[in-house]
């Protein structure tokens, strides 16, 4: 049986998800904004939480924990290289160990660079990757090198969930770096009537971004040509654009 997810608004513009494995009735929370919304969220689907998958240590993923492990008395999965930052961790993981949410599996991917033990979970077998602050919507967080082309080469109908709503201001960013990108023009449409509906504007397909978002393009020629980088090594395009984003 196929993975569900619900997905949700936590504190002002963190994303809470539940996914959750009819099989067996676990219920994973990718990471824990705060207790509240996830508590509503478990309410209305009938699902019981088993599990917190946790992707980095930063308070805005991981101040509900505890209130949600002291009532359900889930399973809190961690990055191994973070779990001293991260309360009430039952198991730690890193690069290639798998994790099971019941019938459920997903790979570990160690994507560093927001924080240096950052994790994401692939849910092959269900097409679902869930980044963290590592990779947005149009957008990413810091990185080190090589962390991106981890996400770029999952398979392009992976449905990505990011930690943040963060779509419209990235696209307004993205517009400055390829005025003409199509692709990138059809997201801010969509985007402004997501938004407008109230929406959340994520999952979003890998191979989706790979066509608008700047990030994931700054070893194309033309992206490097059009901020006057011709010819310049892939990894100099991305330090510019990331340096540009910086200061937007």
């Amino acid at each position: 049986m196929p993975a569900e997810t619900r997905l949700f608004l936590c504190r002002s513009d963190n994303f809470g998800v539940l996914l959750h494995d009819p099989a067996s009735g676990a219920t994973a929370s990718i990471d824990a904004p705060e207790a509240a919304p996830i508590e509503a969220a478990l309410k209305a689907t009938g699902w019981k939480l088993t599990d917190i998958l946790v992707t980095h240590h930063h308070a805005d993923h991981t101040d509900g924990i505890k209130p949600l492990k002291e009532k359900y008395k889930c399973r809190v999965v961690a990055p191994a290289a973070e779990a001293s930052k991260i309360p009430a961790v039952d198991e730690t993981v890193r690069q290639g160990d798998k994790v099971k949410v019941g019938t459920l599996s997903a790979n570990v991917i160690e994507t560093p660079g927001h924080t240096l033990g950052h994790i994401a979970y692939w849910f092959h077998a269900d097409k679902l990757a869930f980044v963290g602050d590592t990779l947005f919507s149009i957008g990413c967080g810091r990185v080190i090198e090589g962390t991106l082309v981890k996400l770029r080469d999952l398979p392009d109908d992976t449905e990505i969930y990011c930690g943040h709503e963060y779509t419209e201001a990235n696209i307004k960013f993205a517009r400055t770096i390829e005025p003409n990108n199509k692709a990138l023009a059809a997201r801010e449409r969509r985007a402004k009537e997501e938004i407008a509906r109230k929406e959340p504007t994520i999952p979003v397909a890998i191979g989706e971004e790979k066509k608008a978002n700047p990030f994931l393009r700054a070893d194309l020629p033309n992206v490097a040509a059009g901020i006057g980088m011709a010819g310049r090594p892939p990894a100099e395009v991305f330090a510019e654009i990331r340096a540009r984003k910086n200061k937007f």
